[in-house]
């Protein structure tokens, strides 16, 4: 049974799969891992959805305001072995409907260029590429989306 849950950075269960999001990216950012790593503290997450699969915590993401009409999506993450069951495309339509409950018109995101599987599915999901933003405008590896809602 699958069950999706709104909660905050708090939630056990959501920092047990940040560690294992943290220890793959580590590995495809390589050397830059350090870079990007600064800006993914959690503790400044007050919106975060965690799926369960018979009450395993098995996906995440989360949502922090970006600027006045945007929320930007951080953590996504779905355990290796959950992969490919449409699990991702739920927490990220369910971060989208929570954004948008909250007012907000469109999502960005920054994910690696080196995340293959990653960029692939923000174009299924109807992201489109724009130019990198904030602290990665600088950065070759980094691909920003954005979606209106």
């Amino acid at each position: 049974m699958l069950k999706i849950t709104r909660t905050n950075s708090e939630n056990i269960d959501f920092i047990k799969l940040v560690k294992k999001l943290d220890a793959y990216l580590k590995i495809t950012d390589g050397d830059e891992h350090d870079f990007y790593n600064q800006y993914n503290n959690i503790d400044v997450l007050k919106n975060v959805v965690v799926i369960y699969v018979n009450d395993v915590a098995v996906g995440c993401g989360a949502i922090k305001k970006f600027n006045e009409s945007s929320m930007e999506v951080k953590r996504m993450f779905v355990s290796i072995e959950n992969r490919g069951q449409g699990i991702a495309k739920k927490i990220v339509l369910e971060l989208e409907v929570w954004a948008k409950e909250l007012g907000y018109k469109s999502c960005v995101l920054e994910t690696g260029k080196r995340q293959i599987e990653a960029v692939n599915f923000y174009h299924k999901c109807n992201y489109k590429v724009i130019p990198n933003y904030g602290q990665y405008k600088a950065m070759d590896n980094s691909i920003c989306f954005e979606k209106q809602l």
